[in-house]
């Protein structure tokens, strides 16, 4: 598990389950950027949702404390069905308030080096195919479309990969 990094007023770590309801709030202001006539209600409990990932013994959910409140998450773990070198990030939210600070870039930092130590080879994803804004961000970090996952008929996601040894 990645140990607590300090970097002037930003700390990243691993999100304590007290700490559920924030990162709730912080996914819901995220997610509503991307969707112009406002976000779905498709029946998810995502404070329930949440505390599953925070506190699921095969997973991590990572943060970024900025004076004393969390402004970025990110949860990943290795999806079924999938090898070990395989991990999947699930969820990766910056609150708009701290967009274009190098807020989300330390904190994708913070985990490819996880990755990197837990011995990953690779990361998937899914993006929805209305956020440019993550699509720009996952390329300029060096996320490709998956060729091995290609999005079906009507599917509202796209699929990307990241080489996590850099090769």
């Amino acid at each position: 598990m990645i140990s607590d990094r300090v970097s002037g007023t930003r700390v990243i770590r691993t999100v304590l389950p007290a700490e559920a309801e924030a990162v709730t709030a912080l996914h819901a202001r995220a997610r509503a950027t991307y969707y112009p006539a406002g976000v779905p209600e498709d029946g998810t409990d995502w404070l329930a949702a949440w505390r599953g990932a925070i506190t699921r013994p095969d997973g991590q959910v990572l943060c970024l404390v900025e004076q004393g409140r969390i402004v970025a998450v990110a949860s990943f773990r290795t999806p079924p069905d999938a090898d070990a070198e395989t991990v999947k990030l699930y969820q990766f939210h910056v609150d708009p308030d701290a967009w274009r600070r190098g807020v989300g870039t330390a904190l994708h930092a913070a985990c490819a080096e996880q990755w990197q130590a837990d011995g990953r080879r690779v990361a998937v994803l899914d993006v929805h195919v209305d956020n440019r804004r993550a699509q720009a961000f996952y390329a300029r970090q060096g996320w490709v479309a998956d060729p091995g996952h290609r999005p079906a008929e009507g599917d509202h996601h796209l699929f990307l990969r990241y080489a996590v040894t850099g090769e």
